[in-house]
């Protein structure tokens, strides 16, 4: 998120991390994780439930505990002894670790889809009740708290919780969490109005979340879009369907966890959107066993790095006339020419697939300085032949000391330069973006590089003579070595001072 947002939009979430990060204690890191979120989860469908029964109470038919009166509004029925009134009632005693437990266990009962999902870990030792129920009594208050939407309030608190997660968790992040900012750049340049979106390593759902939030933006309805998914991570693919069921998003996530390249939860469906942001530089991804996959279109993928075994499979996905694909990529796959990957490459510019490169910059990943690029994939590009190249290597704004935010206006700048490519009214601006030929690629070795093609952005001439610029920047200089042999004198004054002279 970006830093001004933050300051306008949590209020909420940022009580709910305080409190929530005193029950840390002695838990690890992923136990810990799936207990502030089961947390949101319970809270946000106990609300939704709530309402519903409002309703029903009103209608006076008795309805009120017939559970198709929910499912068949995508509600989600909560038994009498999951709802949050009783779990709130009993926030401040020992037992209310158990009390969640079963509520979490009630409502997979009742909500088949749920089975397996939600986190059942709340009644250990480790877990301080006392500071437990300090935070059920935060969830308690939350519509006292903000006004608006519950949903939108848990959904916000709910990524912002993954966000500080993902802070906390270093470069094991990469695994569940997708910095929002790069999800947005490739949501913006891609625009998934409606039709099929499809990440088959979606980690905890950011890619679908923002693929909805930008269809609401424009006017659109989530319904427009059909949400598919897959994750291997057993802990991750959980976090995935409670951060959609929060959103309201109905999607397709396999019936359990998976491995996308030897289980295929969608292998016969093709889609119109698929984003993205794979393992960088998989190594032990199986290649060995899988040399005569369909999928490799464009050339066997090399068994140390799965990044061709990925843009391959997103490809292979796609519909066949249409579709278009936005993913994240290390730096290393525009340029590589050993193992196959730059025949490979070749092969897709020159199926003409590749609408844009955009370099992105550094420090957007919490604690991994890998540099990215985002690769922009169209089967029917609107410039046959050309594709985008934008150098984002100097834009973004540091947030703190080591992390970088990719902000609104630079999100808009490039997705604006996408647009006006698409157009054919877009002009080359020197350091920054550049619309080039396939043959002009292939003169440079089919190397997907925006550097090489977006040139170095001129240096405006400030009017000052050159002769007269030297004299006083030499002058400058003179002054500082000055300076500087004067400190250098009084520090060997000052240890002389104390018995270490030099």
């Amino acid at each position: 998120m970006a830093k001004k947002e933050n300051t306008q939009e949590i209020g909420f979430e940022q009580q709910i991390w305080k409190a929530a990060d005193k029950l840390r204690g002695n838990l690890d890191a992923s136990e810990y994780k799936s207990v502030v979120l089961g947390l949101i989860f319970l809270k946000y469908i106990s609300d939704k439930f709530e309402e519903r029964y409002s309703e029903l109470l009103e209608e006076g038919d008795g309805f009120e505990e017939d559970r198709d009166e929910y499912t068949y509004q995508s509600i989600f029925f909560v038994p009498p002894q999951a709802r949050w009134s009783t779990i709130a009632a009993q926030a401040h005693t020992p037992e209310i670790g158990k009390v969640i437990d079963e509520a979490m266990r009630q409502i997979e009962y009742e909500n088949p889809k749920l089975k397996g999902v939600l986190p059942k870990n709340f009644a250990r030792q480790e877990l301080d009740k006392r500071r437990l129920g300090d935070v059920v009594d935060l969830f308690t208050n939350v519509k006292m708290a903000e006004k608006g939407d519950t949903r939108d309030i848990l959904g916000r608190t709910y990524e912002y919780c993954l966000s500080k997660f993902a802070e906390q968790e270093g470069k094991n992040a990469g695994e569940f969490y997708t910095p929002t900012c790069i999800v947005r750049t490739l949501v913006e340049v891609i625009q998934p109005y409606h039709g099929r979106v499809y990440d088959p390593c979606c980690g905890s759902g950011g890619m679908f979340v923002q693929s909805t939030d930008f269809v609401k933006h424009h006017a659109g309805k989530i319904n427009d879009l059909s949400i598919y998914g897959q994750e291997s991570n057993p802990t991750t693919w959980k976090m995935a369907t409670m951060n959609l069921a929060i959103r309201g998003i109905e999607a397709d996530l396999g019936q359990f966890n998976a491995d996308t390249f030897f289980k295929d939860c969608h292998k016969d469906k093709r889609f119109d959107f698929i984003l993205a942001n794979p393992p960088f530089n998989m190594k032990e991804w199986g290649g060995d066993q899988l040399k005569d996959d369909r999928r490799w279109k464009y050339g066997v993928p090399p068994e140390g790095n799965a990044n061709f075994a990925w843009l391959q499979h997103m490809i292979y996905h796609l519909y066949e006339d249409h579709g278009r694909i936005g993913m994240v990529l290390a730096n290393g796959s525009l340029s590589s020419q050993t193992n196959n990957e730059g025949d490979i490459r070749r092969a897709i510019v020159e199926d003409d697939l590749v609408e844009g490169i955009i370099a992105m910059p550094t420090q957007l990943f919490y604690r991994t300085q890998i540099p990215v690029s985002l690769w922009i994939l169209d089967r029917q590009k609107k410039r046959p032949r050309k594709t985008l190249f934008i150098d984002a290597r100097n834009m973004g704004t540091m947030v703190t000391r080591s992390l970088r935010e990719f902000t609104a206006d630079d999100i808009a700048k490039v997705a604006d330069a996408f647009n006006a490519f698409r157009d054919g009214t877009l002009e080359n601006e020197k350091g920054f973006c550049a619309a080039v030929s396939t043959d002009d690629i292939a003169k440079q070795d089919y190397v997907l590089t925006p550097g090489r093609y977006v040139g170095i952005a001129e240096v405006e001439d400030d009017g000052e003579p050159f002769e007269e610029k030297m004299t006083r920047l030499t002058k400058e200089l003179g002054e500082v070595f000055e300076e500087s042999n004067r400190l250098q004198e009084q520090i060997k004054k000052n240890l002389e001072a104390i018995g270490f002279g030099m």
